[in-house]
């Protein structure tokens, strides 16, 4: 995880926003990849082991489930070139988050879109931890911010009503929101601007 996503970390506990603490075991470079995240709220403790943070459950608990959503039978992945022009990005700096098997494209779209750090949540079991890719764990919702990405990429695996309220609620008002799914379960609050090739591309009013 990089140490800069800290400040952008919310407890998946239900209470108000606050900040969150890290405390580091192992660090390359900028990546934490041994420590704790802890609420300064509840004083909940989070894992992050390899460099995945754990929401799933308080460092007492253990380190969580290795296992995540599988892909949807049958999805087919765009091109990185498309998702980087439906995404509508000017410039670097910011986070972009990838939901479930969306996390497959941050290598490419970081050789895209230079100086944009992505987030990879429920990402598939085969997902590694990059210096352009922060990767978390959760269940029941996204330890992230409200309104703080610049895009969120839904993969076709999570793209149903409890997520996507969720990408929703984490996206900043104006951007971007694409689903790898053309009929997807959508929160209200998004325009619609297309939908092909198994694709649902939105922005958030």
């Amino acid at each position: 995880m990089h140490i800069e996503l800290t400040e952008m970390l919310r407890c998946p506990e239900p209470h108000r926003e606050d900040a969150m603490v890290l405390s580091t075991g192992e660090m390359i470079g900028r990546m934490v990849r041994f420590g704790l995240v802890g609420c300064s709220v509840c004083h909940k403790e989070f894992l992050i082991t390899n460099g995945i943070a754990d929401f799933t459950g308080s460092a007492e608990q253990g380190a969580g489930s290795e296992q995540t959503t599988p892909r949807a039978p049958g999805s087919q992945l765009p091109a990185p070139g498309d998702l980087q022009a439906l995404l509508e990005l000017s410039g670097p700096g910011g986070f972009v988050v990838l939901l479930g098997d969306a996390a497959r494209f941050a290598a490419s779209l970081a050789g895209l879109m230079a100086g944009i750090h992505f987030v990879g949540v429920n990402a598939p079991a085969d997902a590694e931890e990059l210096p352009v890719l922060s990767l978390l764990r959760a269940s029941g919702g996204i330890p992230l911010r409200q309104s703080f990405a610049r895009g969120v990429v839904v993969g076709a695996d999570l793209a149903t009503s409890p997520w996507l309220v969720e990408a929703h609620r984490i996206l900043l008002r104006g951007r971007r929101f694409v689903t790898l799914h053309d009929k997807p379960e959508l929160p209200i609050g998004l325009e619609q601007l297309a939908t092909a090739k198994g694709l649902w591309v939105g922005e958030k009013k």
